[in-house]
């Protein structure tokens, strides 16, 4: 490593406290030897604080923000990286865990890439709310792409979030996340890759914590304001897009996120997403179907309950 840059961990917590010191601990045994640790809370209603006040005790290098009302994690996350300094920044949930050789491996990675890179992103491990092993994300996600990658982000998942180091230009270019929105991944991708390629380094260098109630396992339940952010999101992207390969990618992400949100009974999501694609690509015949069924409010929900049931058979 020719250097060693300031590297900013944006430490965001929110009713952690079964998690936070393992988390913290993680973030502390780090090898890389220049890190700002900037903690901030959104308003914990459970025992973080009292945790949180031992740390910064033991460690006063620490930087604690309070959001002073409870924001969300866009925001919260705002306010960390606007007082940050670090050259590279990571967005850390209290409820995940840093494997010791993680800033380090990262930073080596951006050490050996050009400019134009802005993000590294690497495999992880998926626990239990227990700490116990689940699954690798690669063995889930394939393949892991680098350099170009909007119109993947685009058209599927496979960037596990936790495990990003970002340059600092990126979020200076974006202004952060947008805090209009419910969650910050997609709209993040989307808009970073645009611009910034991202580079894959096939290590696992997190620990992703996956609860039994996860945020995101009620995306598409009826009802939930998700999908609101999902369809804004959706929308940016139409005037991202600049060729034909990625209008194509465009069409997989508007047709998964349609279909899902017609399927849990969320007619008003599923109209604007189908709209969308009908602007961008032109609704197939299926599409066109489903868009009829969709306008006269016909649930055919019982269909994905039913695969679900016999895919967990």
């Amino acid at each position: 490593m020719s250097q060693c840059p300031l590297v900013s961990i944006i430490c965001l917590c929110y009713n952690h406290e079964h998690f936070l010191r393992e988390a913290l601990d993680s973030v502390m045994r780090q090898t890389y030897p220049n890190m700002e640790v900037i903690v901030v809370d959104d308003m914990s209603t459970d025992g973080s604080m009292s945790i949180l006040s031992e740390y910064l005790q033991q460690h006063p290098e620490i930087k604690f923000i309070s959001t002073g009302r409870n924001i969300g994690n866009c925001a919260a996350f705002n306010l960390g990286w606007r007082a940050s300094k670090g050259a590279f920044i990571i967005d850390f949930a209290t409820d995940d865990v840093l494997l010791p050789e993680r800033v380090s491996q990262q930073v080596e990675a951006f050490d050996r890439l050009e400019q134009s890179y802005g993000v590294v992103y690497t495999d992880a491990e998926y626990i239990s709310d227990a700490g116990k092993h689940l699954y690798y994300h690669s063995q889930k996600y394939r393949p892991a792409p680098d350099g170009e990658v909007f119109a993947e982000v685009l058209a599927r998942y496979f960037i596990c979030p936790p495990t990003m180091l970002i340059r600092r230009e990126v979020f200076e270019k974006l202004n952060g996340y947008d805090e209009t929105l419910a969650f910050e991944d997609f709209d993040f991708w989307i808009r970073s890759a645009r611009t910034f390629k991202y580079y894959y380094l096939n290590r696992v260098t997190t620990k992703r914590r996956i609860h039994t109630s996860a945020l995101s396992k009620g995306l598409y339940k009826k009802g939930n304001k998700l999908l609101a952010s999902t369809v804004k999101v959706c929308r940016k992207a139409v005037e991202l897009v600049h060729t034909a390969e990625e209008r194509k990618a465009l069409g997989l992400r508007l047709r998964y996120e349609a279909r899902h949100a017609y399927f849990t009974g969320n007619f008003r999501e599923a109209e604007q997403l189908l709209m969308l694609l009908k602007q961008t690509c032109g609704l197939p015949p299926l599409y066109r179907f489903l868009n009829l069924l969709n306008r006269y409010r016909i649930s055919l929900g019982f269909l994905r309950e039913l695969y679900h049931m016999n895919r967990g058979k």
